[in-house]
């Protein structure tokens, strides 16, 4: 029998007021994260963003965007769901820190099925105090409720974000030549990549579930080492950016060592030695279960290694010197060569 009296937005799956609800919820957060450059407050179409008040005159602008993946469906599972937020700022600053830019501002979108004012408000929380510690504006952002597009429950996180570089501190990999050493930086973990291999292998092969604590991990649950936070390595690395004390950098995200090395290498061939640093547990029990080959390995994760840098001879002990003062546990994993072939790729030592 056809209905025929009014349909509400919200029975056709639309609850204008859940979003009002989730924004006001996290209104504090995004605040607290506006800097010198925001001249907007939350509400209108636009955020703007005065780029001289942020002292950005001379400097060029680094956009980019992505998502946290399928890392979350493990925060769905585990019902926490801040972290992601946090995950997708300090992914995000990452990709543009790797050029040699500072962020100036983020925005965010999450798409669901049927909005559940809490999660939104965690998910935008986690990104507004992810903003903050990075001294980057919350400047705007879209929630969409999308009923039959999303199933109840799912949930999707996106972000964008731009950041300045001053045109000569531009880093493009122009500046890598043969004999430049590889240090690299730990990971926390998978970071935001690798979650559909490891989700399949640890959920569906070995059968595991998430408050699941196997001896692998030492003591940590499943979802633990699964939620670690994708670290930033912003602070870390502005004072050796300011000094011009780096030629390039690798965020090794999606595509690991394999794929992301070679974005900055040019004519040289990076030679890295995977027996410099010892593979975290939950890459070797993946790896394991999997039963993959090293090549696929360190193409589908991290293994262990969240950030590449390429650096000078001239420059190596200033370099390690303050890694080392700043108690980063560092890997000197390899160097460049001239390419074997007439474009760079990542070689095994």
């Amino acid at each position: 029998m056809t209905e025929t009296g009014p349909i509400t937005y919200r029975d056709a799956g639309v609850d204008i007021a859940a979003q009002d609800a989730a924004l006001s919820a996290a209104k504090d957060a995004v605040r607290a994260t506006f800097t010198p450059g925001v001249l907007s407050d939350m509400g209108l179409f636009g955020g703007l963003f005065d780029l001289a008040k942020a002292g950005c005159e001379g400097h060029v602008l680094v956009a980019s965007a992505d998502g946290v993946g399928t890392k979350l469906e493990v925060a769905k599972r585990m019902g926490v769901h801040d972290t992601v937020g946090r995950d997708l700022v300090q992914h995000c600053i990452n990709d543009i820190l790797v050029q040699g830019a500072r962020p100036l501002f983020f925005m965010d979108y999450v798409g669901t099925g049927r909005l559940e004012p809490d999660v939104v408000a965690d998910l935008v929380r986690g990104c507004a105090n992810a903003c903050k510690d990075a001294g980057m504006a919350l400047l705007g952002g879209e929630t969409a409720e999308m009923p039959g597009l999303y199933g109840d429950g799912d949930f999707d996180l996106v972000g964008f974000i731009v950041g300045a570089v001053a045109r000569d501190k531009v880093l493009d990999g122009s500046r890598v030549a043969p004999g430049q050493t590889l240090i690299g930086l730990r990971s926390s973990g998978l970071h935001t990549n690798g979650y559909s291999l490891a989700r399949k292998v640890i959920f569906e092969r070995l059968g595991l579930a998430v408050h699941d604590r196997p001896e692998a991990l030492g003591g940590a649950s499943v979802g633990e080492a699964l939620l670690a936070p994708h670290l930033s390595y912003l602070s870390l690395l502005w004072p050796l950016l300011e000094e011009n004390r780096l030629c390039a950098m690798a965020h090794i995200t999606g595509g690991g060592l394999i794929d992301n090395v070679p974005r900055v290498l040019g004519s040289c061939d990076a030679v890295i030695d995977t027996g410099s640093w010892e593979v975290p547990p939950l890459f070797r029990m993946i790896v394991e279960a999997a039963g993959i080959d090293r090549d696929e390995a360190y193409q589908a994760l991290n293994m262990g290694i969240g950030m590449v840098l390429f650096v000078d001879d001239a420059d190596r002990e200033a370099v390690e010197a303050h890694l080392a003062s700043a108690g980063e546990d560092f890997v000197v994993i390899g160097r460049t060569e001239p390419a074997a072939t007439e474009s760079g790729a990542v070689r095994w030592a």
